[in-house]
C-alpha cells in the first residue's frame, strides 16, 4: 500500500480569532491528516505564524488553490511544499573546508535531506573534495573589477541548477546589496560571534588575547547590513585561559559546523519563519 504524500505548509497573517479553526478545518475538509502542529502569536507585532505537516489529499495544486482562496480572508502569506521534493542547495566557499565538509558528510549519512546542486568558490582548493562527492565544482575568481561579472555568473548558476538556497560555508567575501536582495530569504551565512566581537583578522587570536570565556557562531540570513541579518541559530563554547589560540580556532570550527548544519536543516524543513529583522524558529 503506497502512503499518503506528505506536505508542510507555513504561513504568517495578522493575529486574529480563527486562523487555526480555518487551517485544520480546510484541511480536515480535504481528507488531510495533521502529523505536525505548531504556531506562535507575536503579541508585540500582532502577527501570527504558523506550521503544519500533514498527510493526504487531493494532491498539490488543489490544496494550494483552496488556501489561495482562504488567503485574502485572512491577509495570509502562505507556501505548501511536498516533504519529497528535497530542497536543492548551492555552496559558496572560499578556502576554509570545515563547513563544507560538515555538509557533504550530513547528506551522504542522511541526517540533512537536502540536495548540493553545486559548489562555488572564489579558489580552486576544494575542487577534489567537491568531486569526490559527486558534485558539480565551479571556480569563479573575483576582484572588485570582476565582481559584478561573477555574481552574475552565481546567478546564473543559481538558476540553471533551480536552487532553493544558498549556503555561504565560510565564503570570504561580501555580497553586493544587488545580490543580497535577489536571493533574500534564501541565503545563510555562518560567522563567528564573540562578546565582545573581534573583526578583521585572526578574530580567535583577538580573543584568545582578551581572555574570552565564551566563543560561539551565529547562522543568519544574508542582507546587505553584513553578519547582521535575521538570526536562525547560534552554537557557544565554553573556553578559559588554558586554551591557546589554536585550542579556540579548533573549538569555533565545530561550533560553526554545528550553527549552520542546524540553521540549513530547519530552514529546509520550513521550520524558519521571517518577522521582520527576526525568524520564528519551529524546531523539533
Amino acid at each position: 500500500m503506497t502512503s499518503p504524500a506528505e506536505y508542510i505548509l507555513t504561513l504568517s497573517c495578522p493575529d486574529r480569532p480563527g486562523v487555526v479553526a480555518a487551517v485544520s478545518g480546510l484541511l480536515a475538509g480535504h481528507g488531510c491528516n495533521i502529523i505536525e502542529s505548531q504556531q506562535f502569536g507575536d503579541r508585540v507585532g500582532q502577527r501570527f505564524f504558523m506550521r503544519v505537516q500533514f498527510a493526504g489529499g487531493p494532491g498539490e495544486d488543489e490544496l494550494n488553490a483552496a488556501f489561495a482562496a482562504l488567503a485574502p480572508d485572512f491577509a495570509m502569506e502562505f507556501k505548501l511544499r511536498d516533504v519529497a521534493r528535497k530542497p536543492r542547495v548551492l555552496i559558496m566557499v572560499s578556502k576554509f573546508d570545515h563547513c563544507l565538509n560538515d555538509l557533504l558528510y550530513r547528506v551522504r549519512s542522511k541526517a540533512l535531506d537536502i540536495e548540493i546542486a553545486a559548489v562555488v568558490s572564489n579558489h580552486p582548493d576544494l575542487r577534489p573534495l567537491t568531486q569526490s562527492n559527486g558534485i558539480d565544482y565551479h571556480h569563479l575568481p573575483v576582484t572588485p573589477e570582476t565582481k559584478p561579472k561573477q555574481e552574475a555568473e552565481v546567478l546564473a548558476l543559481v538558476e540553471h541548477y533551480q536552487v532553493d538556497l544558498v549556503v555561504l560555508a565560510r565564503y570570504m567575501q561580501v555580497l553586493s546589496e544587488d545580490l543580497c536582495e535577489k536571493l533574500a530569504g534564501r541565503a545563510i551565512n555562518i560567522h563567528h560571534s564573540f562578546l565582545p566581537s573581534f573583526k578583521g583578522a585572526k578574530p580567535y587570536h583577538q580573543a584568545h588575547n582578551r581572555g574570552v570565556k565564551l566563543i560561539g557562531a551565529t547562522a543568519h540570513y544574508v542582507t546587505a547590513d553584513l553578519d547582521e541579518g535575521p538570526i536562525i541559530e547560534q552554537e557557544v563554547a565554553r573556553v578559559n585561559h588554558s586554551h591557546s589560540p589554536e585550542d579556540l580556532v579548533a573549538m569555533g570550527r565545530d561550533v560553526e559546523c554545528l550553527a549552520l548544519a542546524r540553521a540549513v536543516r530547519w530552514h529546509a524543513e520550513q521550520r524558519v519563519l521571517l518577522d521582520g529583522h527576526k525568524t520564528i524558529v519551529f524546531p523539533r
